[in-house]
């Protein structure tokens, strides 16, 4: 399995639970408006990050170019659709701006020190095993 699938794999349960303690929250501090705004900018950062995972994911499978470019790419056109999202969203009445900036920027924090955290241990060096080895060792 890619690096980046198990990444995925390893926080998706996260991001339900994540998502209900944002509403409520955010619904405790400032009704349920700031509830939905909370929660969406959680669903926000956890696709954001599966839309990077996957998309690294299958452009390690093409070339080091296409990873590259991917990894550039993909961040600045994802940064779009987060803006786009917020734009969007600002258009209804019950949108808070404010709910959803402060559950964002911590979230995103928090889903890079997980990572970090998952990378800097044992999971890097099982992740980057080259899958050649393990055949060569099971003969």
């Amino acid at each position: 399995m890619a690096p980046e699938r198990e990444l995925i794999r390893r926080i998706s349960p996260f991001a339900l639970p994540v998502a209900i303690g944002a509403f409520a929250l955010g619904t405790l501090l400032d009704g349920t408006d700031a509830g939905w705004s909370a929660a969406i900018a959680i669903a926000v950062v956890y696709l954001n990050f599966v839309a990077h995972g996957a998309s690294l994911a299958l452009a390690a499978t093409i070339s080091p170019t296409v990873l590259f470019a991917v990894g550039l790419g993909g961040f600045l056109v994802r940064l779009g659709v987060i803006v786009a999202v917020i734009a969007l969203l600002q258009q209804t009445d019950w949108f808070s701006i404010a709910a959803f900036i402060v559950a964002l920027i911590p979230s995103t924090v928090a889903l890079l020190v997980v990572e970090m955290k998952l990378l800097s241990g044992r999971m890097q060096a099982d992740l980057w095993t080259d899958p050649r080895s393990h055949r060569e060792a099971a003969r």
